[in-house]
């Protein structure tokens, strides 16, 4: 049996009027038409819904015994659309926010309010993604947009805004020669050439290209970096710096995430700086990504 919600609208209608033209008329549909409608029914289920006579129409008890299950169906329906419209309004209005670290430097708050004054009813919602996806979720969908470093692999998917370029630093332990160095330099700073034969500490080896820049590949001249272990958070890198396990480059604005406790950090001579963008699908016009990115955009405008 395949009864319509329909149908159900229709049978509840003529048992509340009692009549088939009042009926009709409150559901806009010609007295033929709802006849007709309730006599399929009818034929359906197997039994009469209606008594009806020249001047009255009564309810059967077949059709007693169904009212208030049809009553119920379309409360039933009535909650799952309203429910179905309140989780299209959610999602129309949630932007999940990818990254790897707290991107610090002021960021969220000022994107937020750029996004809030352009969509009021947006919702931010922030995901903390580990460091061994250097997407932060956008290659899998699971971030609509995300705080990444720069390179990013399959950059041709992704479009981007810079929000921040900075110096690198090393982290080093307290005490580390380097440091001494670094103290006497006039500018404060080591070569980069000094850290060859230093252990680094690496990313996963999944993060691919993020992994090489954080090793500065590109300042080795084709000497391979000693790997003295790997890290997939912040307080990892702490730990494995202030225990002697390597040393590891940082971009200026996320020193205060590891420098602490026995962690110093000096800036490095010869390397290029880092970059941080927000990054969304090349292709995806939605108005909320959109926005955070002519935000973001904004704010790297005035910043960078």
């Amino acid at each position: 049996m395949n009864v319509h919600g329909r149908d159900l609208h229709y049978f509840t209608a003529v048992a509340e009027e009692l009549s088939f033209t009042r009926a009709a008329e409150r559901l806009f549909v010609s007295q033929p038409a709802l006849s007709k409608q309730i006599r399929m029914l009818e034929k359906q289920l197997g039994g009469p819904l209606f008594e009806r006579d020249r001047r009255t129409v009564r309810l059967t008890a077949v059709g007693e015994a169904l009212l208030p299950h049809a009553r119920a169906v379309l409360a039933a329906w009535q909650a799952a659309e309203a429910a179905v419209e309140e989780a299209k309004t959610a999602e129309r209005c949630t932007l999940v926010i990818g990254m790897s670290t707290s991107p610090g430097r002021g960021l969220l708050p000022a994107l937020r309010t750029r996004l809030v004054s352009r969509h009021p009813a947006a919702q931010p919602v922030l995901r903390q993604v580990n460091w061994a996806d250097p997407s932060a979720g956008l290659a899998d969908g699971s971030s609509d947009v995300a705080f990444v470093w720069l390179p990013l692999p399959d950059d041709d998917r992704y479009r981007y805004a810079v929000v921040a370029r900075e110096p690198r630093l090393v982290a080093l332990p307290d005490g580390h020669p380097l440091v001494a160095r670094a103290a006497a330099d006039p500018e404060g700073k080591v070569d980069f050439t000094d850290l060859l034969d230093e252990p680094f500490l690496a990313l996963p080896p999944e993060s691919g290209l993020l992994r090489d820049h954080w090793l500065a590949l590109d300042a080795r001249d084709g000497r391979p970096p000693r790997i003295g272990g790997v890290v997939a958070s912040a307080e990892e890198t702490h730990e494995a710096v202030a225990g002697g396990q390597g040393v590891a480059l940082l971009a200026t604005g996320n020193a205060p995430l590891v420098v602490r406790d026995g962690v110093v950090a000096v800036p490095v001579r010869g390397i290029s700086p880092s970059q941080l963008v927000v990054a969304a699908g090349r292709d995806d016009r939605r108005p909320l990504v959109l926005a955070y990115l002519a935000a973001a955009r904004e704010v790297g405008a005035a910043t960078c």
